[in-house]
């Protein structure tokens, strides 16, 4: 195939790519310029896609000996990626940037150029699989390392998108075997760190970051009655599920810690309440694909696992799509479900499917 590498400058991408190289596909090496700051730098794990990432993606295609490009996919990152996660905070929900940046950029974007191009495949470093099944038609899985597993932030592919994808680390059963291996060949990244955090928020606060560009704006903690409990100085700055820096001026009559249960950005509240009130007994989102073939009956409740962190734990579930939502009935309560995350549908170890949250009904009555 003729191969369009995505070297983001880790070590993964990196060695996706030597991969691609020696199963003797054509392969191109490119990396997205996402900041507009063409000062970033970046800090240890923090950020990524910098100035010092652009440089180590070039030394390993040096090494690999491909051609090596800079895409600058700036304008397009800023409009789908963060001033949808600027708009998604405004709106009282908790949005995945990473999702976004998946769904939008790398197998949308930068996916349409590629094959604007004449390339067959876009490679990246993820840890996911791609099986073909019996009549042709193909499946992602999760990465035959769980612990590694990147499949949750890939649920957002559509059939489409996976035809075109090349993950040639799904097979490898742990990072460390990539950083040997990277070693091995020669890649200056071998023992880079991984990048966490939210790439375009690389000092982590953001918080602050919110507030320079949603603007601060006052309002009320209630509880669950709607008893005034506290004040706060922008709702933008909770999230469902936190417990500490809420400062409320009432304390609950059992004198138990009280968490955010959830935030009204338009009224400028956040409700407060019990930890057991974020026990969640059912989602819902409008905002749904399916990953490869769609259920033949969606529209008959079937069997399936739904996630809704990258690091979260499977939990069994039925889910139906019922009104233009896909609805997800977990086996047991979810803890800490905020709308505008995404609920990634498994059976067995393939992704069926995704939706982004919009409605949540908590498994605790109000009364208590």
């Amino acid at each position: 195939m003729k191969v369009l590498a995505a070297m983001s400058g880790g070590v993964d991408s990196a060695v996706a790519a030597a991969r691609a190289v020696e199963a003797g596909h054509d392969v191109v090496g490119v990396h997205l310029a996402l900041s507009r700051m063409p000062g970033t730098l970046r800090t240890g794990s923090r950020g990524c896609c910098t100035i010092e990432d652009s440089m180590d993606a070039q030394r390993a295609a040096n090494v690999l000996g491909i051609p090596y490009y800079v895409w600058d996919f700036s304008e397009r990152f800023k409009a789908d990626v963060v001033d949808d996660f600027i708009a998604e905070y405004s709106a009282g929900r908790t949005p995945n940037p990473c999702m976004r940046c998946n769904e939008r950029i790398k197998f949308a974007a930068l996916l349409e150029k590629a094959l604007a191009l004449g390339f067959d495949a876009v490679a990246t470093g993820h840890y996911a699989k791609i099986v073909t099944d019996a009549s042709g038609h193909r499946e992602l899985h999760r990465a035959s390392a769980w612990a590694k597993d990147q499949s949750y932030v890939l649920g957002v592919l559509t059939a489409e998108q996976l035809a075109h994808a090349y993950f040639p680390l799904g097979d490898t059963p742990s990072k460390q075997l990539v950083r040997e291996e990277a070693a091995r060949r020669g890649l200056s990244v071998a023992q880079k760190p991984d990048s966490h955090d939210i790439c375009f928020i690389p000092d982590g606060d953001t918080k602050g970051w919110l507030a320079e560009r949603v603007g601060v704006a006052t309002g009320d903690i209630v509880d669950r009655s709607g008893a005034v409990v506290g004040r706060h100085e922008g709702a933008h700055a909770y999230t469902v599920g936190q417990r500490r820096g809420l400062h409320l001026g009432v304390p609950a009559p059992d004198g138990r810690p009280r968490f955010v249960l959830e935030v009204r950005p338009k009224e400028r509240t956040v409700v407060v309440g019990p930890k057991e009130a974020l026990a969640t007994a059912e989602i819902a989102g409008s905002r749904y694909t399916w990953a490869g073939l769609a259920p033949t009956d969606a529209a008959t409740p079937f069997a399936c696992e739904v996630q809704i962190r990258a690091h979260a734990d499977p939990v069994p579930a039925m889910a139906v799509v019922a009104d233009g939502e896909l609805v997800i009935t977990p086996e047991h309560p979810l803890d800490g479900v905020a709308p505008g995350q995404t609920a990634v549908v498994y059976v067995g170890t393939r992704v069926l499917g995704q939706c982004t949250i919009d409605r949540t009904v908590s498994a605790v009555p109000a009364s208590i």
